[in-house]
């Protein structure tokens, strides 16, 4: 919702129609609170957004501005007077004025430009308006180039040289990435002069910027010196409500013929000026609304991240509560109990957001694995017996042949246990109750290794599902008797060491046996019951962003087994295993209901913009 000050203050300030007033001001809500998600490959990430509704506003504002309809037109009285040149007699000066520097031998006579079709005019013109192609209204127009890269004398002097790259951010450019020579300029660049367009028609298009610096550019851009009876941040304005559509197979882009020929709709100069200066202010009261509407969601992520750390912090003195839907059932403190009460009082106003609700998952995980989520049962094994049955079973799959040997893990020290555990709960390594291993890339030269495609083998990137049953590829048989690659059995949890992006420190499920990568570790537990296996997966989507920071690497910090084998786990007796298990996933259908709802409701917020721009235009 927007700030009541600042709406106040454009209410009394604003001079646009009323029909733009009405439109922009009257809808504040829907311009800050449509906001439109995207997604983010990879769990454990953090969801990002987009202020859709406030920049359909600003499309909205330069629609309106280049129409006609921001400001008020001339009056009749206005229109009759001496000084009023409406934009018929522009587009005559700017005919005489190109005139007068073909004769100078200044500029090259420009071949005529085709008449306006009917169908090329999107809508009825304002008064004193005309319709011309932007070609008209250019002095000149020129191609830039790029210097041979193979003269290193071309390059790294003191002349700065723009490309693609360069625009976009501002809409002035004086700065750039690259420079070359001024033997560089005079072998392949063109120098634009300060006060000329750079305009992209290739790669970037779209893209304008004001020079700001004499500066040379590549083949790519175009540099344009526009009228003096043009302002051009109008034309910017304009020329950024163009639909540009390029064409070309591997990278779209417009010839200059086609730049020169886009329809405009010309003011007179006068309300040129009036309309970029309505458009500044406006553009001010979004970038207003833009910074509160993103600090109150700052805000309301800071105060959602606050309330539920309260919720892990260390406890004492245990005392039992109820609680509501989302309901927690172990011994609380009461410190424990107020804070969840308070968090549970303002649910609904808390969780409105996809940021706040996977915190709050993240949180949900964080619960369970510290034995506050369930309750626990004095009756129920402890840990240590669990972890001493897998230790007698290890050294009898050991002694069978089934396993190989494994050198002991490191004891577990103080400064790694990171909470104090509930009673019947044990620390331990998942090298000491699991046997990690990893898998191997057979060579991709030998066709033999690939066909027959008959075994699953998983890479990395695949374990951004939660489970695996068909793979991408598949590997022969030939493959398995002679490579590297083990074939691990349905259940096994699969976790990527290194891969593109999140891909580091996800963790999936075999539902069917396959082979893996390099990049992948497999964990097989000694203990396959169905409780225990999600329970350790449950505990690496929790560790997901510990798991990374445990990376080494340079570039790309890669994972590997004996990390992973190391990995420490708290790990709670079976039975209560089970109750988190079934805790967790109640809670998280729940979290995916609240998202849903979200989405909907987002989606209803979206459509509402889209309609009230489509019929202000």
């Amino acid at each position: 919702m927007a700030d009541l000050s600042i709406t106040d203050t454009y209410s009394r300030n604003i001079k646009a129609t009323p029909t733009a007033e009405n439109l922009i001001t009257t809808h504040l809500d829907i311009w800050t609170t449509a906001i439109e998600q995207k997604s983010s490959a990879g769990r454990g990430s953090s969801n990002k957004f987009s202020l859709y509704g406030i920049k359909k506003l600003r499309e909205l504002i330069l629609e309106l501005a280049v129409r006609g309809k921001l400001v008020p037109q001339a009056s009749r009285e206005a229109r009759n007077s001496a000084n009023y040149e409406p934009a018929s007699v522009l587009l005559e000066r700017i005919a005489a004025e190109k005139a007068q520097l073909v004769k100078e031998g200044k500029l090259k006579k420009q071949k005529p430009f085709p008449e306006i079709s009917e169908d090329e005019k999107l809508f009825e013109l304002p008064n004193g308006w005309e319709w011309g192609r932007i070609g008209t209204v250019f002095k000149s127009i020129m191609s830039g180039g790029t210097p041979s890269k193979r003269e290193s004398s071309y390059w790294g002097g003191d002349i700065p040289w723009a490309s693609v790259k360069d625009l976009g951010s501002s809409r002035s450019i004086s700065t750039t990435q690259d420079f070359i020579s001024r033997a560089g300029l005079d072998n392949g660049s063109k120098l634009a002069d300060i006060g000329d367009l750079l305009i992209c028609t290739r790669m970037g298009l779209g893209k304008i910027a004001v020079v700001k610096k004499p500066l040379a550019f590549n083949q790519d851009l175009k540099a344009v010196t526009l009228s003096t009876h043009i302002n051009i941040e109008f034309f910017i304005n304009y020329y950024s409500t163009i639909k540009i559509e390029g064409t070309g197979t591997t990278v779209a882009g417009i010839t200059q013929d086609q730049l020169l020929n886009y329809v405009a709709a010309i003011p007179p100069l006068e309300e040129q000026h009036r309309i970029v200066a309505k458009v500044d202010e406006l553009m001010s009261l979004c970038d207003a609304l833009e910074a509160q509407t993103e600090a109150s969601i700052a805000a309301h992520q800071t105060l959602v991240e606050t309330l539920l750390n309260a919720l892990l912090l260390p406890q004492t003195a245990a005392n039992t509560a109820s609680q509501s839907d989302i309901s927690l059932e172990r011994p609380f403190t009461n410190s424990f109990v107020k804070d969840w009460q308070r968090v549970a009082e303002h649910f609904d106003t808390l969780f409105t957001t996809s940021a706040s609700i996977d915190t709050l998952k993240q949180t949900i995980l964080q619960l369970a694995v510290m034995g506050k989520l369930v309750k626990q049962d004095p009756n129920d094994e402890p840990a240590a017996k669990l972890l001493a049955r897998i230790a007698k079973e290890k050294a009898q799959l050991f002694k069978e042949g089934k396993i190989k040997k494994q050198k002991p893990l490191p004891a577990i020290t103080d400064e790694e246990k990171q909470f104090e555990l509930p009673s019947g709960w044990a620390y331990e390594r998942i090298g000491t109750f699991g046997i990690v291993g990893t898998g191997s890339t057979p060579s991709r030269s030998n066709p033999l290794y690939w066909e027959p495609a008959e075994i699953n083998w998983v890479s990395s990137g695949e374990t951004s599902n939660f489970f695996v049953t068909q793979t991408k590829e598949r590997v022969s048989e030939l493959a398995i008797k002679e490579t590297n690659v083990s074939i691990y059995p349905a259940g096994t949890l699969i976790v990527a060491m290194y891969g593109q992006g999140k891909t580091r420190g996800q963790i999936t499920e075999l539902l069917e046996p396959a082979g893996t990568n390099q990049a992948c570790a497999a964990i097989r537990l000694v203990d396959e019951s169905v409780n225990h296996k999600d329970y350790v997966k449950l505990f690496f989507r929790k560790a997901y962003l510990e798991l990374r920071e445990h990376a080494a690497g340079g570039a790309q910090p890669n994972l590997n087994v004996g990390k992973i084998a190391s990995t420490i786990v708290p790990l709670p007796p079976l039975e209560e295993q089970h109750r988190i298990v079934a805790k967790v996933e109640e809670l998280m259908a729940l979290c995916d209901q609240l998202k849903v709802r979200l989405a909907d409701a987002q989606t209803t917020q979206l459509h509402l913009t889209d309609a009230i721009v489509e019929q202000a235009v």
